[in-house]
């Protein structure tokens, strides 16, 4: 699978002394990118984070690491562990199925408060992101196609215009981002195929401020999502084990 974590000797590069600038930019960097490399599975869930794996990849100390590690944390993608570096955070069956209905019921609702402040900008960008989806999906690529796939959701979400919402579903996200992903794989291509579709319905319902019907795509789209992050779960945990 494609990440954006560079190969071994190919450095972030460090910003001029005294720039908070381009010191921010370098901690955006390193942020996005170690997400990715989570969110992505290349750890697996449970172990332990390879920091010394991880700063001699991206070219960079423990400090900034570990700092971006924090903010993973606080989205809820890895656990901290005190005097013991960090580890995946593994969520059970369970935790799937209460999270992904709270971001069905988070998601229906932007949905419908999005079809009532919607701008046609809005919608134009919105439509423009699902072409540009669609592109990464007929060349199976799997990385771009979630990458712009999270920003069709963020967009309606924040087209809804509640700001206590946008902080819920944030907060919220992050803690189900990997799996999200992940679901993708589950019964290979038709999951895959099944959630295109799925959005060519949710774009057809804001282009007409179908707030109802939108609300009921997205709700149900979150649950379609949901049983296949927890049946790639199953099939995850049904793999004998490497030897």
């Amino acid at each position: 699978m494609k990440s954006t974590i560079p190969e071994a000797g190919t450095p972030i590069a460090e910003p001029a002394a005294g720039s908070d600038r381009q010191e921010a930019s370098l901690h955006g960097e390193i942020l996005l990118r170690l997400r990715d490399y989570v969110v992505e599975g290349n750890i697996p869930e449970g172990a332990r984070v390879p920091e010394r794996q991880l700063c001699e990849m991206l070219g960079i100390s423990r400090t900034p690491l570990r700092e971006a590690l924090k903010v993973l944390a606080a989205e809820g993608l890895i656990e901290l562990l005190p005097n013991r570096g960090a580890r995946v955070r593994q969520l059970s069956e369970r935790d799937l199925e209460e999270l992904f209905d709270v971001m069905a019921g988070l998601e229906g609702l932007a949905g419908r408060l999005a079809c009532e402040a919607i701008t046609d900008e809005e919608i134009s960008a919105i439509e423009q992101l699902h072409y540009e989806m669609y592109g990464h999906y007929l060349h199976r690529d799997m990385h771009g196609y979630f990458q712009v796939n999270q920003r069709i959701h963020e967009s309606i979400v924040a087209a809804a215009r509640n700001e206590t919402l946008k902080t819920a579903y944030g907060n919220f996200a992050g803690r189900i981002r990997g799996v999200r992903y992940s679901a993708n794989f589950a019964r290979k291509r038709q999951r895959w195929a099944e959630a295109m579709r799925e959005h060519e319905a949710i774009l057809d319902a804001l282009r007409r401020r179908a707030g109802s019907e939108l609300s009921d795509i997205l709700f149900q789209h979150l649950r379609n999502k949901r049983a296949a992050a927890i049946e790639h779960l199953s099939e995850a945990g049904a793999e004998p084990a490497s030897t």
